[in-house]
């Protein structure tokens, strides 16, 4: 097992190198012709200004030095200054980092709770009016439109019968000593259990919105691996040898059928901690959905270059992890 992470590991460094290139690149493409003064000084654009703000950033430097010297520095950490509030991307990005993952898990909890017990039963009654029930609700979920459903869900849960708040994440005049920035940890940590769930009452209406697609695809996928696995020959051996319907899915088939469901988890949950962007503007949430929607219109682009290279290092962390509980789940890949 040691060995297999560290090859899972030593295959990342590529992929974060090239990640760090195109990120570099990125920056590079947009400054062409000038797009980077432009950014940074709009209409107090002049040939004069921006070869002080080259000469400033080193952008006059050839390009192997610039790239050297891009990557040192986020090796440190750093990932630049934004152009707007003057304040380093990175401690700006751990101020809304919390904020987005609090959502994203909890939204993903939301999702396999329901989506893989969803695929169980509809697999085990296949061609039933339950399979037919579980897969229009999955179809449902995947095609309604998350702005539109978090938008009914404000205007009848929180407008029309006030039974949760309509954006934020604590109530007004609700103080609580952040360590984490994770709202529900810091108030377990503190023993705060009414400020607990203040904050989860806050964090229900956005996290049921962001929780459908998964689970509709997650309820999708965890359906057709188990009618993969319920066809295979070793399910007919354990029927006929007695055993009871829910021992043979739940011992025999739901085990081996978990390696899609893990991957398309890992994936979804990749996608929701890069930032839900239209749930966290509809429930003025502050992650990082909404501040890279902000970041985009400034034409701050120290901070899209810098959030875009933390997101895709959270998608290789993900894959890794992913490819790690495959070893774990099953063997033979692990001596494969």
């Amino acid at each position: 097992m040691p060995s297999f992470i560290a090859r899972r590991l030593l295959a990342a460094l590529p992929v974060l190198l090239g990640i760090s290139l195109i990120t570099f690149g990125f920056l590079k493409l947009t400054g062409a012709k000038g797009g980077i003064c432009a950014a940074i000084l709009g209409e107090r654009y002049t040939e004069e200004r921006c070869a002080v703000i080259r000469e400033k950033f080193g952008w006059d430097e050839g390009l192997a030095r610039q790239y050297g010297r891009y990557l040192t520095r986020t090796l440190q950490g750093d990932l630049g200054e934004s152009m707007v509030t003057r304040r380093a991307v990175s401690a700006e990005l751990g101020e809304r980092f919390p904020a987005t993952m609090e959502l994203a898990l909890i939204a993903m909890l939301i999702a396999v709770l329901v989506g893989v017990p969803l695929g169980i039963v509809a697999a085990a009654r296949h061609n039933t009016w339950v399979d037919l029930t579980a897969m229009l609700v999955a179809l449902g979920g995947v095609s309604m439109p998350v702005f539109w459903l978090g938008l009914m869900m404000i205007y009848v849960l929180a407008v029309r019968w006030d039974l949760f708040p309509t954006s934020g994440r604590l109530s007004s005049g609700v103080v609580l000593l952040d360590r984490t920035h994770l709202h529900l940890v810091d108030s377990i940590l503190a023993g705060d259990w009414a400020t607990f769930k203040d904050a989860l009452h806050h964090l229900a209406l956005p996290a049921i919105a962001l929780s459908t697609i998964p689970a509709s695809i997650i309820a999708r996928i965890a359906r057709s691996a188990m009618l993969d696995v319920l066809g295979q020959d070793y399910i007919r051996t354990a029927r006929a040898k007695g055993l009871g319907e829910r021992a043979v899915v739940m011992r025999h088939a739901l085990a081996n059928a978990l390696l899609p469901v893990v991957t398309v988890i890992g994936l979804q949950t990749g996608y929701l901690l890069s930032g839900a962007v239209l749930t966290e503007t509809i429930f003025s949430w502050p992650g990082v959905g909404s501040w890279m929607v902000n970041a985009i219109s400034s034409n701050d682009l120290p901070v899209v270059q810098g959030g875009v290279l933390v997101f895709a290092i959270i998608f290789v962390v993900i894959n890794l992890v992913v490819d790690i509980s495959y070893a774990w789940l099953d063997p033979r890949i692990r001596y494969g």
